[in-house]
């Protein structure tokens, strides 16, 4: 991992690279492709925060933040929460700390728009599973399942 990490947004110039973007083949069953990320984040528009991770000129990476939704209206209708809709960190490159750059990025993302509580995620549990790599982030259980996927918390 180098200095020269950024994001970016996806653009006409950078869409057919983020789509060809592949996670290792035994965690394909843990993370939605990029393409079903793009078009949910078409979908739920200005609460979907998709950007890719460049490393230089290489793209490493994909994550996408959902900001200021409302997580079960029906049962508390002033719970809003943020936090790590999706990553995506290419086969290739996975190790080597892009993951933890996306998490911090979408965590300063938080901070800018102004929330200081928590910031969420959710994981598929089990093997080959993305759980021990957002625990070692810091990320705390909730006890919550949204789906079959646990629920995790990191302070903003």
């Amino acid at each position: 991992m180098t200095s020269a990490l950024r994001l970016e947004k996806i653009t006409p110039e950078n869409v057919d690279a983020a789509l060809e973007l592949r996670v290792r083949p035994e965690q394909e069953k843990n993370v939605a492709p990029v393409a079903t990320s793009l078009a949910e984040a078409y979908a739920f528009g200005d609460t979907a925060w998709p950007r890719l991770i460049f490393d230089g000129d290489e793209l490493v990476g994909f994550l996408m933040a959902f900001l200021d939704i409302r997580w079960n209206p029906e049962k508390d209708p002033e719970d809003r929460r943020s936090g790590l809709w999706r990553l995506n960190i290419s086969a290739g490159h996975q190790g080597k700390g892009y993951g933890r750059f996306a998490v911090e990025a979408v965590r300063e993302e938080i901070r800018r728009r102004g929330d200081s509580r928590l910031m969420y995620v959710s994981w598929e549990p089990g093997e080959n599973g993305p759980g021990d790599f957002y625990l070692k982030q810091g990320f705390r259980t909730t006890g919550e399942t949204t789906g079959h996927q646990t629920v995790g918390v990191l302070d903003v």
